[in-house]
């Protein structure tokens, strides 16, 4: 799939609003900003709709033509794209803890097999903890493409629609019961997989609808700009239920409220047609590009710029500020051009070989 200019301005926005929301670690922005940043966790909803949007494509696309279903190369796309930058910032962890945002640190086992946000420690563990979301996501590729494959072997709306409806009702059953039970809400209902699955299930959705009814996404393209004012609201009246996010109501039923409004922008955004899908502002897509790396390093640079300015206290405000954002932005780039960008470079020069070699290996049995 394309680059589409909606979908990178919306990645832009959830690191950006991600990022705001870890400016704890520095005592908040400050008015006029901090109101958005409170809310920037949701930021990573907005991920997760847009990973199951486009991951679910990319597998749904080739199988609604028959083709069949090469885990080998999934897995292997996956693990240029994500274990480099990932590895990376984990060794900087590891061998440099002076440069930690918090002292504790989960053990790397847990880092390295992706269990982190299952058995995290987060009151005295909090270094690298925002890994969490890449551990949701790695559960999502190990599972979904067998789900998608199966799917694609006996297409049903109704076996898609029951799936869809039995992991909303086993999230809502779940976090439901972690909340009357008095659980730790960051422990039992922010982290684990099985309870944060809805904004990847609502991407997904978008994706089989994208591909296996074409004319109801026509429709949905058509009326996009609809869709996106619907989106907002949904999303406005989820950041009112979550005002006290670990209340019962926000709990149980606020995730799949912000699941759906997020992924009404994002089929508004996946198109041209509507405001949302053609709004090209400078930079977006540079960020967008560079997302993932910003995510990954953007603590430590956070935590780098707070130590120096406690030895320069005259540094305050918009001044402050600048150096904070100059910093995320420089350990990014680095962090993206110096390893993420060459093992995506790889990664195609090696997908462009297997090609070659898939057809010559068909020309020869011709």
């Amino acid at each position: 799939m394309q680059r589409l200019p909606g979908l990178d301005l919306l990645r832009a926005i959830a690191i950006v609003w991600v990022m705001l929301f870890h400016s704890w670690m520095i005592g908040g922005v400050g008015a006029p900003l901090q109101p958005v940043a409170d809310y920037g966790w949701m930021g990573v909803d907005l991920f997760f709709v847009l990973s199951g949007y486009l991951i679910g494509y990319q597998l749904l696309e080739p199988l609604s033509h028959g083709e069949p279903l090469r885990l080998g190369a999934f897995y292997l796309r996956r693990a240029f794209r994500i274990l480099p930058a990932f590895m990376t910032v984990l060794a900087v962890y590891l061998l440099f803890p002076a440069w930690r945002e918090a002292p504790g640190m989960q053990p790397a086992w847990q880092f390295l097999t992706f269990t982190l946000n299952l058995l995290i420690d987060y009151q005295h563990n909090q270094a690298f903890s925002h890994a969490w979301s890449l551990c949701v996501e790695e559960h999502f590729y190990l599972l979904f493409p067998l789900l998608a494959w199966w799917l694609a072997r006996h297409p049903s709306r109704v076996l898609v629609a029951s799936s869809a409806a039995l992991v909303v009702a086993a999230g809502l059953l779940l976090r439901g019961y972690a909340s009357l039970h008095g659980k730790d809400w960051l422990e039992s209902i922010y982290y684990p997989t099985w309870t944060r699955l809805d904004g990847l299930l609502a991407g997904v959705l978008l994706a089989t609808t994208h591909v296996y009814q074409p004319k109801w996404w026509g429709a949905m393209q058509r009326r996009a700009n609809l869709l996106a004012c619907a989106g907002l609201l949904l999303v406005g009246a989820a950041i009112w239920l979550f005002r006290d996010k670990t209340a019962f109501s926000a709990s149980v039923f606020g995730f799949p409220l912000l699941s759906l409004g997020l992924a009404l922008l994002v089929a508004a955004g996946a198109g041209a047609t509507s405001w949302l899908g053609h709004w090209r502002l400078p930079g977006t897509g540079w960020i967008a590009t560079i997302s993932y790396s910003l995510y990954l390093s953007h603590k430590l640079a956070i935590h780098a710029v707070h130590g120096l300015l406690l030895r320069w206290p005259a540094v305050h405000g918009l001044a402050a500020f600048a150096m904070y954002a100059l910093a995320i932005a420089a350990t990014g780039s680095l962090l993206h051009y110096a390893i993420e960008r060459p093992f995506l470079r790889l990664r195609t020069r090696l997908a462009r070989a297997g090609s070659r070699r898939i057809v010559e290996a068909q020309a020869a049995a011709a």
